[in-house]
């Protein structure tokens, strides 16, 4: 299992392998193989029906959270901070704590770099683990006008580098990079210390991270081009429930080795 100081000293190594779950039943079947499992806000969409992620609770993410935790005892797990839980450092400090006090997840995750340095500052030396969140930032979506892709221009680049440094110097272990341009996400990388994680951002990050519903093709709806399907699983469920119902209609099923006969 990794921990903290295992993520950290894996900059510039084997890459770290990083997908979403949100309950027991995925967790368990991802634990003990993936490096580390984020209960990503991501659930708003991809589990609600959503449009953003950003009616995503805190009870939610704990109710969730919590749900990881007891199908992953054996893997890193880190609970993404909503939308409105880390406004300022009290605020922040009172919900983060939460997710120690009544999750076994081993850290939070939160989006913003320069602007949210202090917020990160208070959590570290609190001692609750930070993991950044730079780039393309879903909690942002409304306010920066769509989800856009970072990283296109020289002043951009170096904005994103500085809120990368000031993400490290707050003391978060690892930063996830989104929605960047190949390029810019490499030079991201090699200017701080501690790894990142890439989705939408080239290979050469310290890790990659999908949604867990992208990743085994379940959503349907559209797929955005850092998505590669490892399985089509969409198409395997609705073959699996029309083979259901027809045995059902056709009362194949239940078989005798189905049905209690004493």
């Amino acid at each position: 299992m990794k921990t903290i100081t295992t993520i950290k000293n894996s900059k510039g190594k084997t890459p770290l392998t990083v997908i979403t779950a949100y309950d027991a039943l995925f967790a368990s079947l991802f634990n003990g193989k993936i490096d580390i499992i984020l209960v990503g806000d991501s659930l708003n969409m991809s589990f609600n029906a959503k449009p953003d992620t950003l009616s995503a609770s805190m009870e939610i993410m704990l109710y969730h959270t919590k749900a990881v935790c007891a199908g992953a005892c054996d893997t890193f797990i880190v609970c993404d901070m909503p939308f409105g839980t880390y406004t300022d450092e009290k605020i922040a400090l009172h919900n983060a704590s939460r997710v120690y006090s009544e999750t076994n997840a081993h850290a939070v995750k939160i989006e913003g770099g320069k602007s949210r340095e202090h917020i990160i500052k208070t959590l570290t030396q609190n001692s609750i683990a930070v993991m950044g969140h730079i780039g393309l930032m879903p909690q942002f979506v409304r306010s920066e006008g769509g989800y856009k892709v970072r990283g296109k221009s020289e002043e951009d680049i170096l904005e994103l580098i500085e809120d990368a440094k000031a993400v490290e110097r707050a003391g978060a272990f690892s930063l996830v990079i989104e929605g960047v341009v190949a390029s810019a996400a490499k030079r991201i990388s090699e200017s701080i210390s501690i790894p990142t994680i890439g989705i939408g951002a080239g290979h050469d990050t310290d890790g990659q991270v999908l949604v867990w519903s992208d990743m085994l093709g379940f959503f349907k709806t559209f797929t955005p081009k850092f998505v590669k399907h490892y399985l089509n699983g969409a198409e395997l469920i609705e073959n699996a429930v029309e083979n259901y119902i027809q045995e059902v209609q056709s009362r194949a099923f239940p078989a005798d080795e189905h049905t209690y006969t004493k």
